[in-house]
């Protein structure tokens, strides 16, 4: 089981949100990525949003970064451990340019790159960036069939109803064999099917625990299953959450500076097929206090999940 990072102060989603963030620029995410890549943590991670409608701050805030430019500081102030948008909102996103941003970080990074694939469920940023939002599925899909053309293809061509190409050349290509690994997030059974034909994991978010053993499952029969391993990252901090970022009514934190009740909660996810997670943030007091929480479950919890 690996122990992945979401990079304090990259969003202000307000049920997840702690005033010590606050303080947090890019100078303390340098040294968090640091510490967390000498430390062992698997990947650091990032939210994407583009746009927030003034409707939807007081949910879920303003503060986004911009993926792949905030992933290549990331990735510099690193050796070894992986990156990623969770998740990336492809459909937002001329497909060459993501092409392009992706193959760029992943090179840079020396293959440390993961792109985790989000349809998108905030309708008006659609909206505000002229993109139909009924259709983000099949133009998901196009896109990641272009993207994947332009980086295995020394001269790549795509012909779609939102997207086509003809001749194009575009390196660097990723370091990566195949391109840059695709996850893919959500809970359809359209996401299901996606992981199945182009995946190497999901990222579930509404899907019960108990859930994940029957979408893994899903995922295994579907005709278009290659036989890969199927890795599935799950963030606890998604116990607090439902739709559109909104809070619930009941707190699902517990006393996580217990290591025993951490560790079995960890081990319970695992039990159900998750191999990746993202542990869950007590209250804290500072940034000292999170870095002092990184350290502890590097030397606490990491021990007895391996």
């Amino acid at each position: 089981m690996k122990l992945n990072l979401t990079v304090p102060n990259n969003h202000r989603v307000t049920t997840l949100l702690q005033t010590w963030q606050d303080n947090v620029g890019a100078k303390e995410i340098g040294e968090i990525s640091a510490i967390a890549d000498r430390l062992g943590f698997g990947r650091l991670t990032v939210g994407e949003h583009f746009a927030i409608p003034q409707s939807h701050v007081a949910a879920s805030g303003a503060h986004y970064l911009h993926a792949t430019t905030a992933l290549a500081y990331l990735a510099g102030h690193t050796e070894r451990i992986r990156v990623a948008a969770n998740v990336s909102l492809v459909p937002l996103q001329n497909p060459v340019v993501q092409a392009k941003q992706w193959a760029t970080l992943d090179w840079l990074s020396g293959g440390r790159a993961d792109l985790i694939v989000g349809v998108g469920w905030l309708k008006e940023e659609f909206d505000i960036l002229g993109v139909d939002f009924g259709a983000r599925g099949r133009i998901v899909d196009e896109y990641v069939e272009a993207m994947r053309e332009i980086w295995s293809r020394d001269v790549a061509s795509y012909e779609g109803r939102f997207v086509r190409f003809a001749g194009v050349a575009a390196e660097p290509k990723p370091l990566q064999p195949g391109g840059v690994p695709l996850w893919f997030a959500g809970d359809v059974p359209a996401t299901l099917r996606r992981v199945a034909m182009w995946g190497v994991g999901w990222s579930p978010y509404l899907t019960p625990l108990e859930k994940i053993g029957e979408g893994i499952d899903r995922i295994r029969s579907d005709p278009a299953y290659r036989g890969q391993p199927i890795e599935v990252f799950y963030n606890l901090a998604n116990l607090r959450l439902s739709q559109g970022h909104v809070g619930k009514d009941h707190d699902h934190d517990f006393d996580t500076w217990n290591v025993q009740q951490l560790v079995d909660q960890i081990c319970g996810v695992r039990s159900v097929g998750v191999t990746e997670v993202a542990p869950p943030l007590p209250k804290l007091r500072s940034y000292q206090h999170y870095l002092e929480r990184l350290h502890w479950l590097a030397g606490e919890v990491m021990p007895r999940i391996g």
